[in-house]
């Protein structure tokens, strides 16, 4: 990583280079970041998108579902023209668009615990954008055990639940800490029962891509042993303390 930002660095960040708690310093810690999103849908592409327009330097997505009519409302990476194409190699293209710097690496697989160590490590911090607990519970294993930083949501209706966690800190609390069970059912992640909003998706989505920026800058405070409840029909937010 250089010492100082080029002149187009410079112009395209201008405007989070001047916030205090930023500045060259910040900006560079995002530019030699290495952040992998899990599931690009709705959480994986707002979150993908405001990462990759903040400059993070590397961008690993994991996807292997392609494209259908139902999730445009709610996946903004993705038009009526994407359909039935796979949902990282169109995600990719736009993204790179975006920000060609960003260095973008795609899995067209569903992670397992034969391939999650080998992608996992090579990366700071996992968003986890995916609507099943076994997933969910295998990320969280593995970012538990490769001291990652995690962030984790789940979206339904008008609400939504976000979590981070930062484990190298070994007394941090754990996404099994919250649920304390081994198998959740996913129904209550099932859109296409419950259903959800777009805009749910994309406020959620954009809050862990916020919430990741926050952590790989070292600003602000985290939801470290804390959950937030969001309910956007009432516009309610608040935090719930959970321990280890």
């Amino acid at each position: 990583m250089k010492n100082s930002l080029n002149k187009s660095q410079i112009e395209r960040f201008s405007r989070q280079l001047i916030i205090k708690n930023i500045g060259p310093r910040g900006q560079k810690k995002i530019l030699s970041s290495k952040i992998l999103v899990v599931g690009v849908g709705g959480l994986g592409s707002p979150a993908a998108e405001s990462l990759v327009r903040a400059g993070v330097g590397t961008i690993g997505l994991i996807d292997n579902d392609i494209i259908n009519l139902s999730n445009i409302h709610r996946q903004s990476l993705f038009n009526s023209k994407d359909i039935k194409k796979l949902k990282v190699d169109v995600a990719a293209k736009k993204l790179k668009e975006i920000n060609p710097l960003t260095k973008i690496k795609i899995y067209k697989l569903r992670l397992n615990r034969k391939n999650i160590e080998n992608i996992i490590k090579n990366y700071d911090l996992v968003i986890d954008g995916s609507d099943n607990f076994k997933t969910k519970f295998l990320i969280n294993d593995y970012s538990i055990k490769l001291k990652k930083k995690l962030i984790t949501a789940a979206i339904s209706k008008f609400d939504g639940h976000i979590f981070t966690f930062d484990f190298k800190n070994k007394k941090n609390a754990s996404l099994k800490d919250f649920y304390q069970e081994n198998e959740v059912s996913d129904d209550i992640l099932n859109c296409e029962f419950e259903g959800v909003l777009g805009t749910t998706a994309l406020i959620v989505g954009a809050m862990q891509a916020n919430e990741a920026l926050k952590m790989i800058m070292e600003i602000g405070q985290s939801l470290k042993n804390q959950i937030l409840i969001i309910d956007l029909l009432n516009l309610n937010f608040r935090k719930v303390k959970f321990k280890k």
